[in-house]
């Protein structure tokens, strides 16, 4: 009886050995970033149905994939589409339906993003609240208590893996957003923060270790406080085996190897539901005996998959509500406006904005940008939905002072970012990311511009010219206030301008050199709500509205701008 009971324990410890070298099941895990209120399939702006939402993604996940999916989201799902306005601002009471969607749908965690803190304390905290799973950020600090003010990471279990998810938001928020959005937070360098805490998370002794970073790619910078700074914490900050990450609205798939030599993959997954990031675990035993886990990534078009008639019906509900919403008419427009005229000189679209701003004001200059790159407000009524049309994002409108010569660099900045130096009429007038040949490079058709549109500030109030014949830096000459009265460098100005700008934004007032605590030197006036809010009392107030290019600028020489102007046209927006 004695050796009976010694084989059974010598017995049962071979099993559990054994046990412990033998794969685990594979998991599958699934990641969203940069919705913008894509949640449900209806373009609530455009006012038509689209193809793809997280109705296709309900048709994946119902089963629950045998207990081996973890799902996931990356930040940005607060901001950009009216449905998201309407629960963040109009319907306050209910549970709010972007927590209620994610909880339905069972995801796991999600990471803060800079959209989502754009809408403020009383927004993000309550859909925290109401989110059945963590809300992550690491290096958003509490200022009070040092310690993240959002979770810094999670741990998930699926498939017999312990699995940790480790939340990071990009950096550079307080370049965009007043405080009074983030107030009591500060936020810290990604590369810093995730190097503060992968001995927390290794001790843990996970099985995957999956970064969730709404930063893009960028650059290895091992800094980490740039606004793109995913590829500097994956290659020096050893521990990570995946990452998702956005922000940037692009669409990659990459391998790297970090300072130890081990290789991590890395998934960049466009925005507006145009993919769903995909990694495949699959544990492989070794020839030691140890197993190993494979990775294998995809993006997958969002399109692609069915969706689930039945979550479609759960929400039909909120579909008619926001159909509702977005139908009300608040006045008439006698023309059409369209932003494709804002990349060559003055705008009926940007100077409708000017206009609004001037008004909403009473500022002598306004700046403004085009902040859709292909968008038109059309003829005839209009419609809540159309204020999306015309001005995308929660910016707060200031009023500030500035001197002439900060207007002046602000716009030589704007002109750098926009336009190229040419020599001939032949040459390229906008500033296009270039191949090696020195052609814009092209993505299905269309010309990709080296920086984004909503940066391409003008302004109104004042009368200039943009000569694209001179170097950067040289470009613009202003001439006089719009009332023909003197402009002069060191005389001071009232300027409307958007929050996002006025932060630091596209880099426009650091360049003219107001940065940080002089902003509020200088700031003598904030809305108390966003921008499109006022535009539309405006329009109510207006009735019709006639859309037309007033500003007094001009881009020089005008033959050349002519000639780049009818054939840069069709490089950006094909024959359409």
């Amino acid at each position: 009886m004695k050796y009976y009971h010694i084989f059974a324990v010598a017995l049962l410890l071979s099993l559990v050995i054994l046990s412990c070298s033998e794969p685990k099941g594979s998991i599958e895990i699934y990641a969203t970033t940069d919705l913008h209120g894509m949640l449900l399939p209806f373009d609530n702006t455009e006012g038509k149905v689209t193809d793809r939402s997280l109705a296709n993604l309900a048709s994946l996940v119902s089963d629950g994939g045998d207990g081996n999916i973890i799902l996931l989201d990356n930040g940005d799902i607060l901001q950009g589409d009216p449905l998201a306005y309407y629960y963040n601002f109009v319907d306050t009471t209910r549970t709010h339906v972007i927590a209620d969607i994610l909880n339905h749908l069972g995801y796991d965690a999600a990471t803060a993003g800079n959209h989502d803190i754009e809408a403020g304390h009383p927004v993000y905290d309550r859909v925290r609240r109401q989110y059945d799973f963590p809300l992550l950020a690491a290096n958003a600090v509490d200022i009070q208590s040092g310690k993240p003010y959002f979770e810094p990471f999670t741990v998930v279990k699926r498939g017999g893996m312990k699995v940790i998810v480790f939340g990071l938001i990009t950096p550079s928020v307080p370049r965009w957003l007043p405080e009074s959005l983030y107030r009591g937070i500060r936020f810290e360098s990604m590369v810093e923060t995730a190097r503060k805490w992968m001995p927390v998370m290794l001790e843990a002794k996970p099985d995957l270790i999956v970064g969730l970073f709404h930063s893009g790619i960028g650059s290895e910078d091992e800094r980490g406080d740039d606004e793109n700074s995913t590829l500097a914490v994956a290659v020096n900050v050893p521990g990570f085996d995946v990452i998702f990450c956005g922000h940037d609205h692009r669409e990659d798939i990459k391998e790297v190897e970090n300072t130890d030599g081990k290789t991590v993959l890395i998934l960049d997954g466009g925005s507006r539901a145009s993919a769903l990031m995909n990694v495949t675990v699959t544990p492989v035993k070794q020839p030691d005996s140890t197993v190993k886990n494979e990775l294998s990534g995809r993006l997958i078009p969002m399109n692609s998959l069915p969706e689930s008639q039945a979550f479609i019906e759960r929400y039909k509900g909120v579909s008619d509500t926001l159909m509702a919403y977005t139908s009300e008419k608040i006045g008439s427009s006698d023309a059409t406006a369209t932003t494709r005229d804002a990349f060559f000189g003055p705008s009926a679209f940007v100077d409708l904005i000017h206009r609004m701003q001037l008004d909403i004001t009473g500022a002598q200059i306004s700046l403004a940008a085009p902040l859709s790159f292909d968008q038109s407000i059309e003829k005839g009524e209009l419609r809540i939905r159309d204020m999306y049309r015309l001005y995308r994002f929660e910016n707060f409108l200031y009023t500030v002072q500035m001197t002439g010569g900060e207007i002046d660099r602000h716009l030589e900045h704007s002109a750098g970012l926009w336009f190229a130096t040419m020599n001939d009429k032949k040459d390229y007038m906008l500033n296009y990311r270039l191949d090696d040949g020195g052609s814009p490079v092209m993505v299905n058709g269309t010309a990709r511009l080296r920086n984004p549109s909503y940066n391409f500030e003008s302004a109104m109030g004042i009368r200039y010219t943009v000569d694209v014949s001179k170097p950067q830096g040289a470009r613009v000459n202003i001439t006089a206030l719009s009332d023909g009265s003197p402009f002069s460098h060191s005389a001071a100005y009232t300027v409307a301008v958007n929050s996002y700008r006025a932060n630091g934004g596209g880099g426009h007032f650091p360049a003219a050199g107001i940065t940080g605590k002089e902003l509020e030197r200088r700031m003598i006036s904030a809305t108390e709500r966003d921008l499109r809010h006022y535009m539309t009392e405006w329009i109510r107030e207006k009735g019709t509205i006639s859309p037309e290019p007033l500003s007094e600028w001009q881009i020089i020489p005008v033959e050349w701008a002519a000639a780049a102007a009818s054939r840069e046209t069709r490089l950006l927006f094909g024959d359409n």
